[in-house]
């Protein structure tokens, strides 16, 4: 579940984007709020240890090594190997997109139809000020009634972003998603003539799913890293000593993958006595080998 607020902890925080909502001719004036929170995130600093003082970066002209003051540097866009289309700010505005400050809602899907990798980054949308706020409630309560998702426009950060949004505790979550040219063909990466699996070895692997079936909690995965770093830098600031644990023995490595599936059945959730009545049903259901020719022979 996501972190609780008090009700009225939301003024302190500062919408990443203000504007309007708008379903034909229905507007309303919204903010936006990043869903997810960085701060839990560990970040260090580069410290110079002889002196205890942070190090500050500089920008250095890669061909004569001298260094060049920010507000001196252009953007450039590499069409060749060390050549350059450069831009100033003045042509970069030229092309910016005028922020309109509104999400024209366009159409309704269902959730669906959406594939899973076009998601990008969640916000929560919700009403900015008493004014429009019966606006807001009937788009959300319809959105909510008919079970869509609306898909709009929003320009944020200079640059044009579809978005999906979705009615949800008691206001609506917007997510941005991705578009079609970021997404990378999957036949790329994936080799679609895979093997075909042995029977009993699917069996047993069915097993193992149904033995692991859970609800998703999220409370129960954890950055483990960074709790480990958080007690780190706990320790170091109390002056005790940190010694590195000593490394954990690794397991016999199995190389038949029907023992490895029937080990990890014994262990996989359900009682030792149900993987045990089910690997015995499993043997009786084998068919039985021919005697070999030697033994014919004999």
């Amino acid at each position: 579940m996501a972190r609780k607020h008090t009700p009225s902890s939301h003024k302190s925080l500062r919408p990443t984007w203000e504007g309007h909502l708008r379903l034909s001719l229905v507007t309303c004036p919204v903010a936006l709020y990043t869903a997810t929170e960085r701060t839990a995130e560990i970040h260090f600093n580069m410290i110079n240890p002889k002196t205890n003082n942070r190090i500050r970066m500089q920008t250095v002209d890669a061909g004569t090594g001298r260094v060049v003051e920010r507000a001196d540097l252009v953007k450039g866009f590499e069409v060749a190997k060390n050549k350059y289309v450069l831009l100033d700010n003045d042509e970069l505005d030229a092309v910016k997109l005028e922020s309109t400050r509104t999400i024209d809602i366009e159409e309704f899907v269902d959730a669906s139809s959406i594939d899973r990798i076009y998601w990008d980054e969640p916000y929560y949308l919700a009403p900015a000020g008493k004014t429009g706020l019966e606006a807001f409630a009937v788009i959300q309560a319809a959105m909510l009634k008919q079970k869509k998702i609306a898909l709009g426009r929003l320009v944020m950060h200079q640059r044009e972003r579809v978005c999906a949004l979705e009615p949800r505790d008691g206001g609506i979550l917007l997510t941005t998603l991705r578009s079609h040219d970021e997404i990378r063909d999957a036949s790329e990466i994936f080799d679609r003539n895979l093997p075909k699996p042995d029977a009993h070895m699917l069996e047993i692997a069915e097993k193992i799913i149904a033995q692991k079936e859970a609800d998703f909690d999220p409370t129960e995965f954890k950055d483990r890293y960074e709790d480990a770093l958080r007690e780190l830098i706990a320790r170091k600031k109390k002056g005790e000593p940190v010694v590195a644990a000593a490394p954990e023995e690794k397991e016999e490595k199995v190389v038949d993958l029907m023992e490895a599936l029937r080990r990890s059945l014994k262990g996989g959730g359900g009682t030792r006595e149900k993987a045990e009545r089910f690997l015995a049903a499993h043997e009786k259901k084998k068919p039985k080998r021919k005697s070999s020719s030697r033994k014919r022979a004999a």
